[in-house]
């Protein structure tokens, strides 16, 4: 018999980590060892502990799995630990914490490992290609296994995956990048099988009359398997076409609204009701990593794509998780999120602040908010509050020192005055050497950085517009009320304009020659930008009843569609900024969809995606333009979307 020492001083779990919103106490320790056979009596101790973790009590939730499963050898316990380091060292990005997260995430798949049914000799496997009934890898297989087997075949595949991002982080190299891959296969591969499982036992109980569901399949297991399938779907659906041809070879595909029906299943999610048809005490383990995931698709990768985005389900899912956990920090952020989506960044950067002071356990979290603040500043043109959260992160995070130092340049120029030039030029003098490498693969954001930092080292110390052309990367633009677009972003657009007409006869004057085309290009780009805005909001910005526009929305229209023209126009008089002409085609093309112009639209995205040099005859360019990849998945998600979207 072993028994927990803080249970043998008199003192139980329930007397020393937190109760849970609602009410539930802390599971006791177990007294005798650890018996594979009871592997899945731990599911609601780590169930207590991934609500505690939610609940934004982090570290609390690292010593009752400690506590919980010293010798680590419990399957659901040494897979939760490893999660929870996982996590800490993709938010820190630090050698040492990755080092951490890897060695626990591999402990936990070796125990996944060690409770998985073994694999049928090589003869059996051989005769299992020929006779379906003796397959080792389909349906059949799965079948054959004990409930704890399949648990431990969904653990190893979560850590496989987990251990695939954690090796990519740390390595950042290609080969690790390859053999990762090939991890993230055998995931894919366990997954799929697992779900063609659900689908045939469900089958069969639905014939025999005891569906929808094989009742004799437990909660937890279904909300894994609905997890990692539909994970599974909604990546592959987003990758760019040609990756995606190449994936396709290897008879993998993504189908998006089943993925997204997989991960709605666990909470009993749907469009007909405001509240979740499964209750806490039905729900399984991973039901909330659904509902997490459904929200990082709904208002995270709505930057990118454009099918599928619901955000009045997001707004119901964060409804439901407030109450649970009012004070978790995921879900703060969440509403953070939610608040940019519909154009209130005001609103955005208290629900942020609110998940900054929701715990100081993990400063590595505050980091989101901060990233997240200096966007939502942009957004309302407050270039001193943006400015103080690119230099928290300057100081603190790690992610990418190189962006933080030229957000905190861009706004110096931004605010002026001789000091703050002077810091900035020290600034982007620096930037270019700060940038770092992932999966062998600079980060194209950095790559942008330093062009326009070393564009501003040989413009003699000078940018144009940095902070305004830094916020459209980040959609802070398009996030902006209206009005604040109308008085703050577009009268420093409308100041470079006038300078540059004055410059228009003879262009070799402007700025000491250098510049000229490449500065009214982006002028008229931000200009563009700008009045699209104002003209089509995106479509859930929640529009202030009370504002007043000094330009009705049809002039801001037409000028919109003006200001596009001419960079098109004069886009091969670009010497170094050659991502405006690309980036122009995309806008101009999302504008005409918003007109209700499809087959202009259709023309000037598929331009983008077409490859070719759209510079015109005789301009060259060096490898990529910046930002490349990031358009091609825009403009990807922009052409699946255009049949079915007015407002893109």
């Amino acid at each position: 018999m072993e028994g927990s020492s803080a249970e043998a001083n008199g003192r139980s779990p329930s007397s020393r980590f937190p109760a849970l919103p609602w009410g539930a106490t802390a599971p006791p320790f177990p007294k005798d060892a650890y018996s594979r056979k009871k592997a899945l009596d731990d599911i609601p101790a780590l169930s207590y502990a991934l609500h505690l973790f939610l609940a934004s009590h982090m570290v609390e939730s690292e010593d009752y799995c400690r506590e919980y499963d010293p010798k680590r050898e419990h399957l659901y316990f040494a897979a939760g630990y490893g999660l929870i380091q996982c996590f800490k060292g993709v938010m820190s990005f630090e050698d040492e914490d990755l080092v951490a997260a890897l060695s626990h995430v591999k402990h936990g798949n070796s125990v996944a490992s060690h409770h998985r049914k073994r694999a049928a000799p090589l003869p059996a496997r051989l005769v299992g290609l020929v006779v379906p009934s003796l397959n080792t890898s389909g349906v059949g297989w799965i079948k054959s296994m004990t409930p704890i087997e399949r648990h431990a075949e969904l653990v190893y595949a979560e850590s496989l995956f987990e251990k695939a991002i954690l090796g990519i982080a740390y390595s950042g190299d290609w080969l690790a990048f390859i053999k990762e891959a090939l991890n993230m296969r055998t995931t894919i591969n366990i997954y799929r099988q697992l779900g063609k499982f659900l689908e045939a036992v469900d089958a069969e109980a639905q014939a025999r009359g005891e569906g929808p569901e094989d009742k004799s399949v437990d909660a937890h297991f279904r909300s894994g398997v609905c997890l990692g399938v539909g994970m599974s779907n909604v990546v592959l659906s987003l990758m760019p076409s040609k990756l995606l041809t190449i994936i396709e070879l290897f008879g993998y595909s993504g189908d998006r609204h089943a993925g997204l029906a997989y991960l709605m299943k666990p909470g009993g999610w749907s469009a007909h009701s405001e509240e979740p048809a499964v209750s806490l005490e039905q729900e399984g383990l991973r039901r909330t990593m659904c509902d997490m995931a459904l929200m990082l698709f709904h208002l995270v990768l709505s930057n990118f794509t454009f099918e599928g985005i619901d955000i009045g389900m997001a707004q119901k899912i964060l409804d439901y998780h407030i109450k649970r956990y009012p004070n978790g920090v995921f879900f703060l952020f969440g509403e953070g999120r939610l608040c940019m989506c519909r154009g209130q960044p005001a609103q955005a950067i208290e629900y942020y602040k609110k998940a900054m002071n929701a715990q100081n356990q993990y400063r590595n979290m505050h980091h989101i908010s901060l990233w997240e603040m200096a966007i939502a500043s942009f957004a309302l043109w407050d270039i001193p509050a943006s400015l103080q959260s690119w230099q928290v992160l300057a100081d603190e995070a790690t992610w990418s020192k190189a962006t933080y130092n030229y957000g905190i340049a861009v706004c110096l120029l931004q605010i002026g005055g001789d000091d703050e030039r002077e810091r900035a030029a020290q600034l982007m003098a620096k930037v270019p050497n700060m940038r770092q490498r992932i999966a062998g693969k600079s980060i194209p954001l950095e790559k942008f950085v330093a062009r326009k930092a070393r564009k501003f080292q040989d413009q003699g110390d000078r940018l144009e517009l940095p902070a305004l052309e830094f916020a459209y990367f980040f959609m802070a633009i398009a996030r902006s009320p209206r009005e604040v677009v109308v008085e703050k972003l577009l009268p420093p657009v409308q100041d470079l304009l006038l300078q540059l007409k004055i410059h228009s006869e003879k262009p070799s004057e402007y700025a000491g020659g250098h510049g000229y085309w490449d500065d009214y290009c982006l002028a008229h780009f931000l200009q563009g930008i700008c009045l699209r805005y104002i003209a089509y909001p995106d479509a859930d910005t929640v529009i202030d009843p009370g504002e007043k526009l000094s330009i009705s929305e049809t002039e801001a229209e037409r000028g919109a569609m003006l200001a596009f023209e001419a960079v098109i126009a004069d886009g091969s008089k670009i010497v170094l900024d050659h991502y405006l002409i690309y980036h122009a085609h995309y806008e101009y093309g999302r504008l005409l969809a918003c007109k209700g112009d499809k087959e202009g639209a259709r023309r000037h995205l598929e331009l983008v995606m077409s490859g070719k040099p759209l510079e015109g005859p005789g301009v060259t360019r060096k490898g990529k333009y910046s930002m490349e990849n990031a358009l091609h998945v825009r403009t990807h998600a922009a052409l699946e979307a255009l049949d079915h979207k007015t407002r893109l």
